[in-house]
């Protein structure tokens, strides 16, 4: 072949599925030398940097400081999978049938897909820092009030007042 660099077989599989993608979170994870030097924490709002992108998805790194949230929102039409690295976070999430809570820790991979409403907050005393992957890539996110009416129906907030693109 007169062009070999445009055949090469020794690139890594991007991944197509949900475990592919679980795969690729955790792996990444794993890998504290690729992420951790571009750790920062803001005190006014939550920081974030791209770590990686490739067909139809794209990894974030997430810090958090003491008290800072999500606020509730969705992921448009966007699934992913989340890992927390360094810390603790606490997820509330909103589905018709009522309100549910959990502490995310790390080591454990959260799955979610397009519509799914959450809040993301780190309730503890301590920084933490999460790896969230997105397919397809983050292209919106809907935010939503946190009033009682929102979780009782989900669908009764006016995601287009709160449409972040």
């Amino acid at each position: 072949m007169a062009f070999p660099h445009l055949a090469r077989t020794d690139l890594p599989a991007h991944p197509t599925t949900l475990g592919g993608y679980a795969r690729l979170v955790r792996e990444i994870a794993a890998d504290r030398d690729r992420w951790e030097p571009l750790v920062r924490y803001d005190a006014l709002t939550r920081w974030y940097a791209r770590l990686e992108t490739g067909p139809g998805y794209e990894v974030w790194l997430l810090s958090w400081l003491p008290g800072q949230s999500s606020g509730f929102h969705d992921h448009g039409r966007s699934s992913g999978v989340m890992t927390v690295v360094r810390g603790e976070l606490a997820e509330r999430s909103l589905t018709a049938g009522g309100e549910g809570s959990r502490a995310l820790a790390p080591g454990g991979l959260r799955v979610f897909s397009p519509g799914y409403l959450h809040e993301m907050v780190n309730a503890s005393l301590e920084p933490a820092v999460s790896i969230h992957l997105y397919t397809p890539g983050l292209v919106e996110m809907n935010q939503y009030p946190a009033a009682a009416g929102a979780a009782a129906d989900p669908a009764a907030a006016d995601p287009d007042r709160h449409r972040v693109h």
